[in-house]
């Protein structure tokens, strides 16, 4: 049929998902559970922005087996906490196998984590959301082909985030924020998860 979505494989549960999120259990358990969905909250934003930055250049998968112990590592990205780390805590973090140990981007999430604690409490939640695109913005993706890498939305939060003094969020990582934490749905047309509350 002309113009229909293609079908988009199924999981283990017969479930129609998108093919990203089939490579392995851990993917379709946070696709099902987390991805897409809104996230608010300072501290959480805050996590996803740290992760989304450690994740560059690496695949999620390798970031995602490691959310634990980043967690424990960073003191559950509790701001306020990871604001008050000292040299001590870096050079634990640089020696810490449970996460991934670059130099920089420890740096900047330290840095950033200082930064957001002279923050008003919620500006960072508002910040971020106030750059959700409409609903009735860019249709449904059909294929993974549809579904950008950055949109002038990412390219304006990661603006705004930078002037404000922000370390390590380009507008590709930007718009994996998006995505995670639900300003976008970029689950395909025909994935079960589209749709879930």
């Amino acid at each position: 049929m002309t113009g229909a979505a293609p079908q988009v494989p199924a999981g283990p549960d017969g479930l129609p998902r998108c093919p990203w999120a089939l490579s392995t259990p851990d993917y379709v358990a946070y696709h099902d559970e987390e991805w897409g969905r809104p996230v608010r909250g300072d501290d959480a934003l805050f996590e996803r922005l740290s992760l989304e930055a450690f994740q560059s250049g690496l695949s999620w998968i390798t970031i995602l087996r490691r959310r634990p112990g980043f967690r424990a590592a960073f003191a559950g990205f509790r701001i306020a906490a990871v604001a008050e780390f000292t040299d001590t805590d870096r050079e634990r973090l640089l020696a810490d196998t449970g996460i991934i140990r670059n130099r920089a981007k420890i740096d900047a999430t330290l840095a950033n984590a200082r930064l957001l604690a002279t923050w008003e409490p919620g500006a960072l939640d508002a910040l971020i959301w106030s750059h959700a695109p409409g609903p009735a913005g860019r249709p449904a993706p059909k294929a993974l082909t549809d579904v950008p890498a950055v949109t002038p939305e990412s390219t304006a939060l990661s603006k705004d985030l930078k002037k404000r003094g922000v370390r390590f969020v380009g507008p590709t990582t930007a718009y994996a924020l998006m995505q995670a934490c639900g300003l976008v749905n970029d689950h395909l047309e025909t994935c079960a998860m589209r749709s879930a509350p």
